[in-house]
């Protein structure tokens, strides 16, 4: 009986999303170009302040790489109204939690309060918009934390350089060719002055989008937006033009190091474009298909049933600009790596030639659909959505219909999109080696 619990509630929850609860929401700008998104619910005494920042890795000078994700630390130092080290006492102080993230393509910021305390949250927000301290102090303070975090996530963590050494032969022009994290002698050589310049061009009010979710009064709210955000000057427009790729026509073969391994990987990695297109929506179905759980056909047959893989998955990493749909495999023994290549490219032949079952198509739009419930369960996650549909995608309506696109995939898309883009010739075929292995 127990067993039926989760599924119970997951069946109700989607239930409660399709039916009564379409996510509603209030937007509007303010004179200074900043988005504003609303979200009252009134479930839980809670409100999550999040701003999103039209900022990522892919934003940087070649030549000063790691700043997007540098700033992600270098703004909780301080302001020049909240003291050096005081940002995350007054947090939990006032029984408050707080994070951000960077990834190539955006920064996201956000604190979660019980909600008498919405005011300040608006408040260290616009703080950090308007009069954050960029000193010395605090960017040798932040370059010794990123420097250990590089350490322990990249540097001395298994397969840390996975995704690092796949984007370097995938993007010959196109910035998605570098890492989130950066080059740390970038950081050390970089300029105090260089540091301020780059608050300067991006933290500004019409570069960001602020959401406010939960337990929430609209019109009191909006007051408390207009206080503290509306006096903040309007930055100059940041204009983007970045270098196009050529298309993958010739198959790529090359090889990485990695000291922290002792089981070689070998991935297939195909560039796909951007995650506001249709075809990465089919693409990311693929990927369901291929290696969601145990019971997927990658690894029932590679790992189950032939033992030839201790591991095997495929997953569409997709991006503003590009995506890229990799497979990867980590051999059983003396396995040959080529021979893992082939039982997948055996897979990727069969829906290019023939439609999934009713079944597995079933099965996929069940996951799938979990999983856009799941992500909109929590104030937290659809503050999260809001801002990142209305940042990078130009659409907050997906929050409410995006699993109707996906409803909307027929087979036949999922053979035709695996036809267009998962072919050898336009790959990469990367051994991931450990770096005893190398000559």
């Amino acid at each position: 009986m127990n067993k039926l619990i989760p599924t119970l509630m997951v069946l109700l929850l989607s239930a409660q999303i399709h039916g009564q609860t379409k996510i509603d929401y209030i937007e509007y700008d303010l004179d200074n170009g900043m988005h504003v998104i609303l979200h009252e619910d009134h479930s839980a005494p809670v409100v999550t302040i999040a701003v999103m920042y039209h900022v990522g890795a892919k934003d940087e000078n070649p030549e000063r790489t790691g700043f997007a994700h540098f700033f992600e630390h270098l703004l909780f130092e301080g302001t020049e109204n909240i003291p050096r080290g005081e940002w995350f006492t007054i947090v939990t102080s006032n029984g408050g939690s707080n994070n951000a993230n960077t990834t190539d393509d955006r920064t996201y910021y956000y604190e979660v309060f019980p909600s008498n305390s919405v005011e300040l949250g608006l408040w260290m927000e616009s703080e950090r918009l308007l009069h954050p301290v960029i000193n010395q102090i605090g960017v040798d303070t932040q370059n010794e934390v990123v420097k250990e975090e590089k350490r322990l996530r990249v540097d001395n963590s298994p397969y840390g350089k996975f995704m690092e050494n796949i984007k370097l032969h995938m993007f010959k022009k196109h910035p998605y060719k570098g890492t989130t994290i950066g080059k740390m002698a970038h950081l050390d050589a970089a300029t105090l002055e260089e540091f301020q310049a780059f608050n300067k061009k991006y933290y500004i009010p019409n570069n960001a989008v602020l959401v406010v979710a939960g337990d929430i009064d609209v019109d009191s709210v909006k007051n408390m937006i207009e206080g503290y955000f509306g006096p903040i000057p309007k930055g100059k427009d940041i204009v983007r033009n970045f270098p196009k790729e050529d298309p993958i026509t010739e198959p790529m073969r090359e090889k990485a190091y990695d000291a922290n391994i002792n089981i070689p990987a070998v991935i297939a990695a195909y560039r796909t474009p951007s995650f506001k297109e249709r075809d990465s929506y089919v693409l990311g179905m693929i990927s369901t298909y291929f290696s969601d759980g145990k019971t997927s056909k990658l690894y029932k047959k590679i790992v189950d049933d032939k033992k030839m893989a201790l591991q095997v998955g495929a997953f569409n990493y997709n991006q503003e600009d590009y995506g890229t749909y990799i497979l990867f495999g980590m051999p059983q023994g003396d396995v040959d790596l080529d021979d893992i290549i082939s039982e997948m490219d055996e897979e990727i032949v069969k829906i290019q030639t023939e439609l999934i079952s009713e079944k597995d198509y079933q099965k996929i739009q069940n996951k799938l659909e979990n999983d856009f419930v799941n992500a909109n369960s929590s104030i937290e996650g659809v503050a999260n959505s809001l801002a990142r549909y209305y940042m990078l995608y130009g659409d907050i309506s997906l929050i409410n219909n995006e699993i109707e696109i996906f409803k909307s995939i027929t087979r036949e898309e999922i053979k035709e999109v695996a036809n267009k883009y998962l072919n050898p010739n336009q790959r990469l075929i990367l051994e991931y080696l450990p770096e005893s292995d190398q000559e």
